[in-house]
């Protein structure tokens, strides 16, 4: 699983030329997943994104989580973030997990972050997104859950 995490001062997800979810401050994140993926890692993903400092706090200091400021959270389903361009000029998706198998992740990976952070929106799953933002610092997090936990 990989996540993007974009720490913004607003962000939003238009589809058909309407609004269908928008934030203030807080994180956008792109989220992805491939075929080690599962609940578990999961799970340990989000746990790793709410205890993470990447706010700052009255000092200037980068010490705060998100939950600590009220943050707002803007996930959208982007499976091209396991693209491969070791060979030529186009994209291999070959190690991007195939949409039905992705999408029940990203189900569960929504019903589990709503379950425990105060505002959480999302982007829908395989719809043609605009996505917009403004992006606070800037600061720009890539989680990795085989560099964090293996395969």
């Amino acid at each position: 699983m990989k996540i993007i995490i974009q720490r913004v001062l607003q962000a939003s997800v238009t589809v058909n030329s309407k609004v269908v979810s928008n934030i203030n401050k807080g994180y956008l994140l792109l989220v992805s997943f491939t075929y080690s993926d599962n609940n578990l890692i999961i799970d340990k993903m989000i746990d790793k994104l709410l205890k993470l400092r990447l706010f700052e706090d009255n000092q200037g200091k980068i010490n705060l989580s998100i939950n600590e400021i009220n943050g707002e959270i803007l996930s959208v389903p982007q499976f091209s973030l396991y693209a491969s361009t070791k060979k030529g000029n186009r994209p291999s998706f070959e190690n991007v997990l195939p949409s039905i198998e992705s999408e029940k992740l990203f189900e569960y990976y929504k019903k589990r972050l709503t379950s425990i952070t105060k505002t959480s929106n999302y982007g829908i799953f395989k719809a043609d997104m605009k996505v917009s933002l403004i992006n606070d610092g800037p600061l720009t997090i890539i989680l990795d859950s085989d560099e964090l936990y293996g395969k």
